[in-house]
């Protein structure tokens, strides 16, 4: 039976464990550039114990970024900086994976602590802002997002897939070995595949196969040009929560058509398209485990989701349970960069500092004149929030590992 701690080997890649860190935006790049706060920040949760580390969603060109402080690959004077953290988290024995992405018509943004909300956009005047494009002159709005969107071209499309190609292979060359194409939270992929935002009446948009057309070939274009030896993988709004935008039902068959153009394994999300959402339940903990354990059965295909698993028995049920392959942490991995750590101890692993490097695990482990003056939270003396199927200590042995 496979747990958290377990490894995950998918195509030609190894995974140490099935906890991985979320892709989460931290507006600290200058011209698209990682530098030394994307080394530190990404290389304390390899060493922390993730199996994979994803950065922030990276655009694959200046207008795909999320603000003018985001993180791209689009430009070749940009690899340096990825090639660090790259090496980084793989020296700690992690595995590096890359979010490419678009923002699309929900770009163009202010930093969200300085706007006192999230989406606040910048208007294509304002010196730091640009033109927003999508697949119809449709703007998000709610008072955040009003600005005119500009509706992509044929060839303006065509040219985009060139800069997914162009950016996976300096993905490849910088030394990723996982990508996720990012078509979820209200980018332009999710654009693309939701009614909400995809007004257009030719071959991209109104019936399900068109508005699924640009998702598609866009993998198509990726799928050239990454070693197929390296996980291709995609994050899907899967749902808009909304009766008039993307529908699970209708993933579901999506989903079966990204796996016969290549898909290794989909990421569950919401659609992200609207604010108007109804009944949604993703507030809930471990809310996509379900979803993506009907994904995972219906079409086959290895399935991670993230939204509220940051309780570590809700975490190692779903993979107990083989509702899910993987398990990506955001909020978590903010706020506790050893997680994996405190989460091993909390379920009873018998050598929870084998996550860590070496030479600190050797300390860890010795000479401890008292439990908790080590600096690790106490373990309880029985799992919290317990649930049938959780593990149990005796079940976590050293050489599960």
């Amino acid at each position: 039976m496979p747990h958290l701690f377990s490894p995950y080997t998918l195509k030609g890649v190894t995974l140490r464990n099935r906890i991985g860190m979320s892709p989460m935006t931290m507006y600290r790049s200058k011209d698209g550039k990682m530098d030394d706060f994307h080394l530190m920040y990404l290389g304390a949760r390899a060493a922390g114990g993730f199996g994979l580390i994803y950065p922030e969603q990276i655009a694959i060109s200046p207008e795909g970024r999320t603000t003018p402080h985001c993180a791209g690959l689009y430009e070749d004077a940009q690899m340096e900086g990825h090639a660090r953290v790259t090496s980084m988290i793989r020296n700690m024995g992690s595995v590096a994976a890359i979010q490419l992405g678009h923002t699309g018509r929900n770009g163009s943004e202010v930093k969200p602590w300085v706007a006192n909300m999230l989406g606040r956009q910048l208007s294509p005047e304002h010196p730091e802002g640009w033109q927003v494009v999508g697949p119809s002159n449709v703007p998000y709005g709610f008072d955040k997002r009003p600005y005119p969107v500009h509706e992509l071209s044929k060839d303006e499309i065509k040219g985009l897939y060139r800069k997914y190609a162009d950016t996976a292979r300096r993905a490849a060359e910088v030394g990723y070995e996982w990508l996720e194409m990012h078509f979820a939270h209200g980018y332009l992929g999710a654009s693309f595949y939701s009614p909400l935002a995809n007004r257009r009446t030719d071959e991209y948009g109104g019936s399900l196969e068109n508005r699924a057309r640009f998702l598609l070939e866009s993998i198509d274009a990726v799928r050239e040009v990454w070693p197929e030896h390296l996980p291709l993988t995609a994050r899907l709004g899967a749902d808009d929560f909304n009766p008039d935008g993307a529908i699970f039902e209708e993933s579901i068959e999506v989903v079966r058509w990204m796996k016969e153009h290549g898909l290794d394994m989909i990421d569950l999300s919401m659609g992200g398209n609207t604010d108007n959402m109804e009944a949604a339940w993703f507030g809930e903990p471990a809310s996509w485990v379900e979803r993506g354990a009907r994904v995972r059965q219906d079409v086959g295909i290895p399935v991670t989701v993230s939204w509220n698993l940051g309780v570590p028995q809700n975490a190692d049920k779903a993979i107990r349970e083989e509702k899910i392959d993987l398990v990506l942490l955001g909020r978590p991995a903010l706020a506790n960069a050893h997680w994996p750590v405190w989460a091993a101890r909390e379920l009873g692993h018998a050598d929870p500092f084998s996550l860590v490097p070496e030479d600190w695990a050797w300390w860890l482990r010795n000479f401890r004149g008292h439990e908790a003056s080590i600096g690790w939270p106490a373990v309880h003396p029985q799992p919290v929030h317990s649930q049938p199927g959780q593990a149990k200590p005796a079940e976590l042995m050293a050489g599960d590992d």
